[in-house]
């Protein structure tokens, strides 16, 4: 018989994992949490497939296998072996066939079971709703600031034109005056002495 693991909502979710943009169990793990061998729980529900619909339970192909098996190493579950232990590629459970299953295998301890995994499914719902409203106040956010950005990128421009033209009247203003003209024409040295009494 498998190793029955601990109860607790943390032990579950982390068994429940992404396959075709559904949250699944796999068999190995259901049959752990409900006291059962896998082959016993696999046979259980191959006597009752008509209780199983797509929506409650599907078999993995070869690739998604290989791409859980990747997932499982990294996060250290023990469901999926790396290397041999299984024949075929393991069948993989909703939350509703999680359930399912619960009443097949008609146990005290799968009926127990069966609360927490739905509670951990439930869980899981409700992180994702948290996680997906975070992510719109990021993007909202995010919006923002580059709206403010843009605006401060645009007082910025006129600010610099506008220091640029204190800057040039303030250079005209410094510069020394022109030295007289001289003016045009023929001028007597009367003409000159009669100015400059002016």
């Amino acid at each position: 018989m498998n190793c029955i693991p601990p109860l607790t909502p943390d032990s579950i979710t982390l068994r429940i994992c992404d396959v075709r943009g559904q949250r699944v169990i796999v068999d190995a793990d259901l049959a752990a949490l409900y006291g059962v061998e896998t082959k016993r729980f696999n046979e259980a529900v191959k006597r009752n497939l008509a209780r199983f619909p797509v929506d409650f339970m599907f078999t993995l192909t070869a690739e998604e296998f290989e791409a859980l098996r990747s997932q499982i190493a990294t996060s250290n579950t023990p469901a999926v072996p790396a290397r041999g232990g299984r024949r075929y590629a393991p069948r993989v459970f909703t939350e509703h066939g999680a359930l399912m299953a619960a009443t097949i295998l008609n146990s005290p301890r799968a009926v127990e079971v069966a609360l927490y995994v739905v509670r951990a499914f439930v869980r899981l719902r409700e992180l994702a709703v948290t996680h997906g409203d975070l992510a719109k106040r990021l993007d909202e956010l995010e919006r923002k600031t580059e709206a403010l950005s843009l605006s401060h990128d645009a007082f910025s421009r006129t600010t610099r034109h506008q220091l640029k033209q204190v800057f040039d009247a303030l250079r005209q203003l410094m510069a020394p005056p022109d030295p007289p003209k001289r003016p045009i024409g023929f001028v007597t040295h009367g003409d000159s002495d009669d100015r400059a009494a002016q």
